[in-house]
């Protein structure tokens, strides 16, 4: 599902998943942890995902609310996050379809991120009775504060590329035909800079940036594993098994 290829300085990390919009379960979100293992040494890194997007989030057709491991999963995509934030060189995600949960996630930990002007980002968590999560609180709130925030929380409504650019959510829009080939180019061009002094920039944007993005991730990952004893939870999830409009009590 994860493949990583070399071009020279630039290493290419993708989601290859397209029947599912490379949506991840545990042991994706762990194939890709290793894939970034193993791409270090590598001047830049471009992310991205095979097909119609980027990704679309938890795989959570096998999860039974009952029995997940919700500390377990939203962990170890924290340790990803972390590592992606954190990778030796420069990093840059193409971003086009759905960006979604742990894939807005892996968009928040990334150092560059383009998106095609109709992908489409955000929280459809109002429809499973879970709680937005991958540090998805962190970044609406400090880009679009709280009003905006909860708008997009409570409809469940999702936010255009071109708007997310716009709002300073990312890096900047463009048609969809063009992300990947840009991304690639200021890769290639990243790799060729001054990573030392590329590092000391992430070492001090980190500083002003971590403590409350993975506050809010702690938190996120405490208030989703509170949410699945509760009815709505346990019905969000039926109801997307079934392919039908879930019937939420407040429970």
């Amino acid at each position: 599902m994860i493949e990583l290829t070399r071009d020279g300085d630039v290493a290419e990390i993708v989601l290859n998943a397209p029947e599912k919009l490379n949506s991840l379960d545990l042991a994706g979100i762990e194939e890709l942890d290793a894939a970034f293992r193993e791409a270090t040494g590598a001047r830049a890194v471009v992310l991205r995902g095979e097909g119609r997007a980027f990704c679309a989030g938890r795989d959570i057709a096998g999860v039974d609310p009952a029995t997940d491991d919700v500390p377990g999963y939203l962990g170890a995509t924290e340790a990803l996050m972390r590592r992606i934030a954190g990778f030796p060189a420069p990093t840059f995600a193409a971003v086009q379809g759905a960006c979604l949960g742990v894939g807005l996630g892996l968009a928040i930990a990334t150092d560059v991120v383009y998106v095609a002007d109709d992908a489409k980002l955000g929280s459809p968590f109002a429809n499973l009775g879970a709680l937005l999560d991958s540090g998805g609180h962190a970044l609406l709130f400090e880009r679009l504060g709280a009003h905006r925030a909860f708008d997009l929380i409570y409809t469940g409504e999702l936010i255009s590329g071109k708007d997310a650019v716009s709002a300073g959510l990312f890096s900047r829009s463009m048609p969809a035909g063009e992300v990947l080939d840009v991304t690639r180019e200021r890769a290639r061009r990243a790799a060729t800079g001054p990573t030392q002094a590329f590092l000391a920039s992430k070492r001090v944007i980190a500083r002003l940036r971590d403590a409350r993005l993975w506050d809010a991730v702690h938190a996120e990952t405490h208030e989703q594993e509170g949410l699945r004893h509760t009815h709505d939870y346990a019905e969000g999830f039926a109801s997307f098994r079934e392919k039908r409009k879930p019937e939420f009590t407040g429970e």
